[in-house]
């Protein structure tokens, strides 16, 4: 979700998607809702009015300095788990949807990445707690290489429902059930604008790769906006997949 674009795109499409799709549940990662970089506690309200259920994160959710305090009193907004422990917020939390638990859990990579905790020792540890609560365990894996998260999944193949991508803003075309049962997207996606760099005006990134030297990125208003998400049905009793299916929206106004 990336800036008013991105908000403004999920206004328009996720209703529809919802009852199209029969969503019981819809989680989003929320990182960039403000402004391009971070979040803000009216971003995220004005994207549970849009029908959003849930927002996971990833390495831009303390961008904005004064969301901490929102991130540590909600329980439907979390960053990722791997995060050291004295850090603000929490790394997994719960949603009740159609008479269903789902257990929702956020890890961070570390290749090309800011240093944060192992995600696989992480995940290992805190996927057989969700476990004693529920099977339904959907995992956001935020990372910039498409080998960690994939390798990612093969770990948790089983174990959790869903593993997907996020972070790089373009999504994959290689979703898939793996063996065990784990349903697997390397990245959803963007929901924002088309034109300009993965969200931001295309100048201050041309500069950066021209020249080394560019002012701030800004998000990207003009032109035309994408929806992108993923739907993935899942078995409640054994917390398998059943299926998924990308979805991807594009020349929204």
């Amino acid at each position: 979700m990336v800036g008013s674009p991105g908000r403004d795109a999920l206004k328009r499409c996720l209703a529809l998607a919802r009852e199209q799709h029969h969503v019981d549940a819809c989680i989003a990662n929320g990182e960039n809702a403000a402004g391009g970089f971070g979040l803000t506690a009216q971003t995220a309200e004005e994207m549970f009015g849009a029908g959003v259920d849930f927002i996971t994160s990833g390495n831009h959710i303390f961008d904005k300095r004064d969301f901490k305090t929102y991130l540590e009193s909600s329980d439907r907004v979390i960053r990722p788990a791997n995060y050291p422990p004295a850090t603000a917020g929490r790394g997994y939390g719960f949603l009740r949807a159609g008479g269903v638990e789902i257990g929702i859990l956020n890890l961070m990579g570390r290749t090309f990445m800011p240093p944060v905790d192992d995600p696989f020792r992480c995940a290992d540890a805190l996927v057989s707690e969700l476990r004693a609560r529920t099977p339904v365990i959907v995992v956001d894996m935020h990372a910039e290489a498409t080998s960690e998260k994939v390798a990612m999944a093969r770990f948790l193949d089983g174990r959790v429902a869903c593993v997907y991508g996020t972070h790089t803003h373009v999504q994959t075309a290689d979703e898939q059930i793996l063996r065990g049962g784990t349903a697997y997207l390397s990245d959803v996606g963007m929901t924002g604008p088309s034109d300009g760099v993965i969200g931001m005006e295309q100048g201050a990134v041309l500069d950066r790769f021209l020249t080394g030297f560019s002012d701030r990125f800004n998000v990207e208003k003009r032109g035309l906006k994408q929806f992108c998400a993923a739907v993935v049905t899942i078995d409640a009793s054994s917390g398998k997949a059943q299926g998924i299916k990308r979805l991807f929206q594009r020349d929204i106004p």
